[in-house]
């Protein structure tokens, strides 16, 4: 009987970081995700999505089905995207601004997200970003956005021993084996929504 190895199809994963701070704890989330991406989770391609160049919404910026340039870029990535990752931190019990804007910015006409995995990741005190996480979901249904259940990805930075450098870089390795995990369930959920 011959072996076999089966090779993982590659997803395209676009990341999207809520926070626009440099030093972001959550821009350390994605910076180690690309790089487990590259070293250890096969089948996984992730690019870094920057959404500090949209424009607040306004719908009047719109034209005849087109949008900014920016806004237009931006769509055009989550459309080429088989998932997403949310890296969302957690402002006044709910998610960062940037980042709604940017997901309303993709949800106009036609729904950029629509039928697209996605997983959640979040960082901050002590409930690590959970009830932003929630209200993103919330978000998603509406969107048909499906996120993984688990694992869930919610970690309390504060807390020793110490999960990141001064630069905001991961750099806990058994944080790094959880986020592993998450990369891992995205990559079979997006397969399995895809029908592959």
């Amino acid at each position: 009987m011959e072996a076999t190895n089966k090779v993982k199809p590659l997803i395209k994963v676009a990341a999207i970081c809520g926070s626009l701070r440099e030093g972001s704890y959550h821009r350390g989330l994605i910076r180690a995700a690309i790089q487990l991406s590259q070293e250890s989770v096969k089948g996984i391609e992730i690019e870094y999505i920057e959404i500090d160049q949209l424009p607040l919404l306004n719908t009047d910026l719109e034209g005849q089905g087109t949008f900014p340039p920016e806004v237009e870029d931006f769509r055009q990535k989550i459309k080429e995207a088989d998932s997403v990752l949310f890296a969302s931190p957690e402002y006044n019990f709910s998610l960062a601004a940037p980042l709604k804007n940017a997901i309303d910015w993709a949800s106009r006409p036609p729904n950029a997200w629509a039928n697209k995995a996605a997983a959640i990741i979040s960082t901050g005190g002590s409930g690590g970003g959970e009830r932003a996480q929630y209200h993103l979901r919330q978000v998603g249904v509406f969107l048909d956005i499906h996120f993984i259940n688990k694992p869930l990805f919610c970690l309390n930075a504060f807390e020793p021993p110490a999960k990141f450098d001064k630069e905001g870089n991961l750099v806990n390795a058994e944080i790094k084996d959880r986020l592993k995990e998450v990369l891992l369930a995205l990559h079979e959920f997006t397969l399995r929504i895809q029908g592959k």
